[in-house]
């Protein structure tokens, strides 16, 4: 019965635009005994939100994030300099991370992200990656257990939003923490998933849907528009009809579920009727939209009765075997310009230091280019570095766990201590687990709850890397 159950849910859901299966699933009885406990210590005014930046395809973070000093950049430039991938030194926009204590530079398209590294809003997690287990070079040419199809795009994007490596997962960690903290929104008019880039397995649950919705510059007030529900004599009475319907048979569990999703679908159409005006100009670009539309919806939290929402966003192109140079620096410029304006807006509405964003993407590139000159570019690596942007997160510095060299960063060798192959595939320090954990607990999760968003989590060293306060 609970798969037919589901199933029917899922059904409805897609029908009525993926509206209100989230607050559908406190009706159905479906919160546990530590989710309810949370939900009576929550406040209405405790609004918190993740959102996930997936930058598919691979994004190069050898170039994202370079060292300056004399040793470091000797090695990043022995490496790339000679297929003339390295960025010179000159261009490069300086950083000093207190946990390194080393000088470091930024790729001279993030402008608007060096601006908030310098305020202390934005942080990097480093040599992120999916993991079975922590695993040295040793263990991993001894065929010491490692992701299914590593370096494979479908099979890590798949695990980096399940966090799931040592098999398939049909849920995203995403979709298991709405599962998880779903009372903390009860009376929520939408889901707590929201995605902008359609369908993907981050934002699926065992019991949580998202909601989806077309980026600007389409209207707000028109991407969730229910024909014939106004306010018109006729429309009235079409409600009034379905009303009626829908109390027939309610005390049916199945029956009752459908009309409450019905009803929903009506009221959240009438509530988003008006588009919101933002304070921040957004660029009129793929991502720029995207975040637009999240901070417009954002906007409409306290009307939608939205303690804890959950928003996913998606920039492709990262996948650049070739012409990286021009292509890479135009995705982390149009990165850097929709971030800082999604902040600035997040200051504008009062909640930025409740709104944390976060990049995710399927790998790291190889320190080893491929290609020469204007067509040179990086295969398919493993380990990379990740942003993480808000008023709550511990800003201007990197975080993670250590490497063979005993710092957070692996060594930038080809075929050195860190590098499973000849050309830079850069075994991870930090598992996704780790990464979305500390996340996931800013976000609310109890740690007796952990295991149930993240099944491997007890394989790895902690549970909070420290980037949020």
């Amino acid at each position: 019965m609970t798969e037919t159950r589901r199933e029917f849910l899922k059904t409805s859901c897609r029908a009525l635009t993926m509206t209100a299966i989230a607050a559908e699933m406190t009706h159905l009885g479906l919160i546990s005994a530590l989710a309810q406990k949370r939900a009576e210590n929550s406040s209405p005014e405790d609004y918190k939100a993740l959102v996930c930046v997936f930058l598919s395809g691979g994004n190069d973070s050898n170039n994202m994030i370079v060292p300056t000093y004399k040793e470091g950049y000797a090695e990043y430039s022995a490496a790339r300099a000679a297929q003339g991938l390295a960025i010179p030194q000159d261009q490069l926009l300086p950083i000093q991370p207190p946990s390194l204590g080393e000088e470091f530079g930024l790729h001279p398209s993030l402008t608007e992200l060096h601006e908030l590294w310098n305020q202390n809003r934005l942080a990097v997690v480093c040599n992120v990656g999916t993991l079975v287990q922590p695993i040295t070079k040793a263990q991993y040419m001894a065929g010491a257990p490692r992701p299914e199809q590593l370096f494979s795009h479908s099979n890590q994007v798949e695990q980096f939003q399940t966090a799931v490596a040592a098999r398939s997962s049909t849920t995203g960690w995403g979709g298991r923490l709405a599962d998880r903290t779903a009372a903390i929104n009860v009376g929520a008019a939408i889901p707590m998933l929201t995605s902008m880039a359609g369908v993907t397995v981050f934002n699926n649950g065992d019991s949580s849907a998202p909601l989806i919705v077309e980026p600007a510059p389409t209207p707000l007030n028109q991407v969730l528009t229910l024909e014939g529900f106004g306010t018109g004599a006729d429309e009235v009475k079409r409600r009034n009809a379905m009303r009626i319907i829908r109390e027939q048979d309610a005390d049916k569990t199945l029956v009752a579920a459908a009309g409450f999703l019905t009803e929903q679908a009506v009221n959240v159409s009438q509530q988003l009727s008006v588009d919101p005006t933002l304070t921040v100009t957004f660029p009129n670009t793929l991502l720029g939209n995207q975040l637009k539309q999240v901070a417009k919806l954002m906007k409409f939290r306290k009307s939608l009765n939205m303690s804890r929402q959950i928003f996913y966003v998606q920039l492709g192109g990262f996948d650049t075997h070739s012409n990286q140079l021009s292509n890479q620096g135009a995705l982390l410029r149009e990165l850097s310009q929709a971030l800082k304006a999604f902040y600035d807006e997040t200051v504008a509405q009062g909640i930025a230091d409740r709104v944390t964003t976060f990049t995710m993407s399927d790998f790291n590139r190889t320190l080893d280019p491929g290609g020469l000159g204007a067509n040179v570019g990086s295969d398919h690596g493993w380990g990379g570095h990740h942003f993480v942007m808000g008023g709550a997160v511990a800003g201007g510095n990197f975080y993670g766990r250590p490497t063979s060299n005993g710092t957070i960063l692996p060594t930038l060798v080809n075929g050195g201590p860190d590098d499973v192959s000849t050309r830079g595939r850069f075994i991870p320090s930090v598992s996704v687990e780790m990464y979305a954990a500390t996340l996931a607990r800013w976000f609310g999760l109890l740690d007796e709850e952990l295991p149930l968003v993240f099944p491997y989590i007890a394989n790895f060293p902690t549970t909070n890397l420290g980037f949020l306060n």
